[in-house]
């Protein structure tokens, strides 16, 4: 980094009126303020142009991972269905809830037709 003037006389030298137009050259700080505010206003864009690609990107996985929404679906279901303990479901069923007394009854009807069917 260029070095920074440190009295008043160089501070005054590096001011100059143009012929005329009443306009004076700008002061070391204020080139150094422009030259850095360019230099943020880049590093913004950059910024900004990155976020861009990073939402894409996240788009890219959202959408894909939706594909994949009714898969998940499916294995839940499965695995819903394979979680389901058969010794529960017979301990309802002698419990003789609604659909214990059903499976019960269609049972002993077998039960008894094979048992007649013996019989003859």
């Amino acid at each position: 980094m260029a070095s920074r003037p440190t009295s008043a006389l160089s501070l005054s030298h590096s001011q100059s009126y143009g012929a005329g137009a009443g306009v004076r050259e700008k002061s070391y700080f204020e080139q150094q303020r422009e030259a850095l505010i360019g230099e943020i206003a880049m590093s913004f864009e950059h910024v900004l142009a990155n976020i861009n690609k990073l939402n894409r990107s996240l788009e890219a996985v959202i959408a894909v991972g939706n594909e994949f929404s009714s898969v998940e679906a499916l294995w839940s279901q499965f695995e819903n269905v394979m979680a389901k303990d058969p010794e529960d479901e017979a301990g309802k069923a002698d419990e003789g809830g609604p659909e214990g007394q059903q499976q019960g009854e269609g049972e002993d009807d077998v039960d008894k037709t094979a048992v007649a069917g013996k019989s003859d």
